[in-house]
């Protein structure tokens, strides 16, 4: 995933890992996440809706493409597959940066 910027890789890496501490300190402290329709802000917010996640579904991801689309705006491709309602799914993440820092990552 060398195209994306290391702060993605590590909030991929921590996922992986279930460290939804370094997760949440992936982002800003005023960071964004927006996942099913749903807006968590802050590294509390952050970290409790990445805890839910894991806690309702065991799941897979694996990174299938990565386009960088502005001057702070990456997309990376994911494949997810699981024991969630349908099992598998392919979602892009919306990831702003912002001094080195996940600002705002949105699902879909």
């Amino acid at each position: 995933m060398s195209a994306t910027p290391p702060v993605i890789e590590r909030y991929f890496r921590a996922a992986d890992e279930q460290d939804f501490a370094t997760l949440a300190e992936c982002f800003t402290e005023d960071g964004v996440a927006h996942d099913e329709g749903e807006t968590h802000v802050g590294h509390a917010a952050i970290r409790r809706w990445r805890e839910a996640v894991a806690a309702r579904f065991t799941y897979t991801t694996v990174i299938t493409g990565a386009q960088h689309v502005g001057p702070d705006r990456f997309d990376v491709d994911i494949h997810i597959a699981g024991d969630f309602p349908g099992g598998e799914a392919d979602l892009t993440q919306a990831f702003t940066l912002r001094d080195g820092l996940i600002e705002r990552v949105a699902i879909a």
